[in-house]
C-alpha cells in the first residue's frame, strides 16, 4: 500500500501538542538600561551589562545608535537617529544586531546614506545580502600581487604615476587644487571597463554633494556607481560611518570576483569627526587633540582594499583616499599617517596650479610604489625614463632665468622639456583613453612634436586624439604600425598647414 506524502507530515495540532508536552515555565530575562545624559550626538547609558562594541542600541522614543565606548559603569552610544523627545531617564534596550548595510547590484546608480537608506527619492535598494560595516581585512594568504592597471584617464598618472587594481593611492593637496576632480575623472574613465565604483562623500556641503552627483550623472558614470553620502548637517555618527559603509559595499563586489573602485572624499574631514566624537566620549587626546588610535582607524579601513587571488574570487578593490593639507604642509600629522598607510601619493601643488599647469600634480613629490608592476609593458617601455628626464629639465630651466648662454644640446633638452610640460596639461572632466596615451608617448619619443610651436600643441593633441579614436589600432598593436600611422598623420597635417 502506498502512503501519501501528506500523511507523513505532522499536522498543526500535532505540533501544538508536542510543544505543550515539552513546555516548561521559565523566567524570561531581558536587559533594560536607562539614559543618563544626551548631548552633541552622544548618549550615556547605565545598565545593559552584556552590550558589546558596535551593537545597535534602541531607545523607547524611537531613537537608536551604536555602542562606541564601554566603561565599568556606563556605555557611550553614538546616535544614528535622534528624535526631539530623547532625554535622560528614557529606557534603552539591546537589539542583538551589529551595524550592517544592504549590498549588491541593486545599489548601482543609487544615492544612499551610511545605513543604506535611499536619499534619491526612490524605494529602498533591493538586495538580500547584507554586509557588516566593520570586518577584518583579507589575510595575506587571500591576497595577490597588484598586476592589472587601473586607468584614470590622466596623462600624468597613467604614464608617470600608474595605479594598479587593488592599490591604495592617496590624493593629497590643499583645498581647491583639483583633488576631487581627479577622483571624479577616474570614476568617469571606468565606463565600459567592468569596474563598479563607490564614491563616498564625508561631511560635505549639500551643494558639493549635488554638484558631484550631477557630474557623475551627466557623464553616464552614475549607472555603475553608488554614492554614499553624509552631509555636514548630519549626525556625527553618520559622518563617521560613511567610509566604512562605502568600503562594505565595494568589498561585497570584490568578494564576488569583480573589480571595484572606492573614493573617500575626504579623510581629513573624517579624522576631525572622529576627534570630535572621541573628545565627547572623554577619551584622552594625543597629538593635535586626536585620539591615540587615529592611525588604526584609517589603517583598518584602507587595509581592506586589495587584490584577491583566484582561490578567493580574484576580485579587487582600489582605494583613492583624499586628504587635505594646509599651506602645502605634507608633513602634518594626518597626511603623514595616510602616506605611511597607502601605496603611494599624488601630490597637488598650489604654485603649479597658479602657473596654469593643470592638473597641478607635482611629479617630484608624487610616487606610486607598486603601480609600476601593473603598468602595461608598452606604456612602461615608452614612458621609460620620462619622469627622471622631466625632473632634470625642471632643474635646467632654473639656469635660464639668469640669462646665461647655453650649449645647443642643453637648449634642445630644455625645449623638449617645455614641449613635454605642455603635452602633460589636461582639462578637467576629460579623461583620455589609454590608446591615446600610447600614441602621444610614441610621437614624443620619435620627436614628432619638436617642430610644432608650443602654442599649437593643445590643438594638435586634440586632433591626434580624434585620429586615434577613429583608428583600428589598440594598445597591443606593434609599435611599427603605431609609428607608421603617426608619421602619416603628422605628414598630412604639415601638408594641410602649408596649403
Amino acid at each position: 500500500m502506498k502512503i501519501a506524502h501528506s500523511e507523513l507530515q505532522p499536522t498543526l495540532f500535532d505540533r501544538i501538542d508536542d510543544w505543550l508536552d515539552h513546555y516548561a515555565l521559565e523566567i524570561g530575562l531581558t536587559e533594560r538600561g536607562h539614559v543618563i545624559s544626551v548631548g552633541d550626538g552622544i548618549v550615556w547609558v547605565k545598565g545593559l551589562p552584556t552590550a558589546k562594541m558596535d551593537e545597535i542600541i534602541l531607545f523607547e522614543d524611537g531613537s537608536h545608535g551604536f555602542v562606541f565606548e564601554l566603561t565599568q559603569t556606563l556605555i557611550g552610544v553614538i546616535l544614528l537617529h535622534e528624535t526631539r523627545t530623547l532625554t535622560a531617564g528614557h529606557n534603552a534596550y539591546l537589539s542583538h544586531r551589529i551595524l550592517d548595510i544592504p549590498v549588491g547590484d541593486g545599489l548601482l546608480g543609487r544615492i544612499v546614506d551610511p545605513l543604506g537608506f535611499p536619499l534619491d527619492g526612490k524605494s529602498i535598494p533591493s538586495g538580500k545580502s547584507r554586509q557588516p560595516l566593520e570586518r577584518r581585512s583579507p589575510p595575506i594568504v587571500a591576497r595577490d600581487k597588484v598586476n592589472q592597471p587601473l586607468y584614470t584617464g590622466s596623462k600624468i598618472i597613467d604614464t608617470l604615476i600608474p595605479i594598479g587594481k587593488g592599490q591604495r593611492q592617496l590624493l593629497i593637496g590643499d583645498e581647491g587644487l583639483g583633488r576631487s576632480t581627479l577622483a571624479i575623472d577616474t570614476v568617469i574613465n571606468q565606463r565600459g571597463k567592468n569596474v563598479n565604483c563607490v564614491y563616498v562623500l564625508i561631511g560635505q556641503k549639500r551643494s558639493t554633494i549635488v554638484n558631484t552627483i550631477e557630474l557623475l550623472r551627466k557623464h553616464g558614470a552614475l549607472d555603475y556607481t553608488t554614492v554614499v553620502t553624509s552631509q555636514a548637517s548630519a549626525l556625527p555618527g553618520l559622518q563617521y560611518l560613511a567610509p566604512f559603509a562605502g568600503c562594505a559595499i565595494a568589498e561585497y563586489w570584490m568578494q564576488q570576483g569583480k573589480d571595484t573602485l572606492v573614493v573617500y572624499d575626504d579623510l581629513s574631514t573624517h579624522a576631525k569627526i572622529y576627534r570630535e566624537l572621541s573628545l565627547l566620549l572623554r577619551r584622552p587626546p594625543g597629538r593635535e587633540a586626536y585620539p591615540g588610535d587615529i592611525f588604526y582607524i584609517h589603517a583598518r579601513l584602507l587595509e581592506r582594499a586589495t587584490n584577491l587571488n583566484a582561490k578567493h574570487g580574484g576580485g579587487s578593490m582600489t582605494a583613492l583616499p583624499i586628504i587635505e593639507t594646509e599651506q602645502g604642509e605634507i608633513a602634518a600629522f594626518i597626511p603623514t599617517n595616510l602616506i605611511s598607510i597607502t601605496d603611494g601619493q599624488i601630490y597637488l601643488d598650489r604654485e603649479l596650479f597658479v602657473s596654469g599647469f593643470r592638473p597641478a600634480i607635482d611629479i617630484a613629490r608624487s610616487v606610486s610604489r607598486i603601480g609600476g608592476q601593473a603598468q602595461h609593458p608598452r606604456i612602461k617601455e615608452e614612458a621609460g625614463h620620462m619622469k627622471l628626464d622631466y625632473l632634470q629639465f625642471m632643474e635646467l630651466e632654473v639656469f635660464t632665468r639668469f640669462g646665461t648662454r647655453l650649449e645647443a644640446r642643453i637648449e634642445k633638452a630644455i625645449q623638449r622639456g617645455r614641449t613635454l610640460r605642455e603635452l602633460l596639461k589636461q582639462g578637467h572632466l576629460a579623461p583620455k583613453p589609454i590608446e591615446f596615451q600610447l600614441a602621444w608617448l610614441i610621437a614624443f619619443n620619435d620627436h614628432l612634436f619638436d617642430d610644432i610651436a608650443i602654442e599649437e600643441l593643445a590643438a594638435t593633441m586634440a586632433l591626434l586624439e580624434k585620429q586615434v579614436v577613429q583608428s583600428q589600432l589598440t594598445i597591443d598593436s606593434p609599435r611599427d604600425l603605431w609609428k607608421n600611422s603617426l608619421l602619416e598623420w603628422f605628414a598630412s597635417r604639415e601638408t594641410m598647414a602649408k596649403e
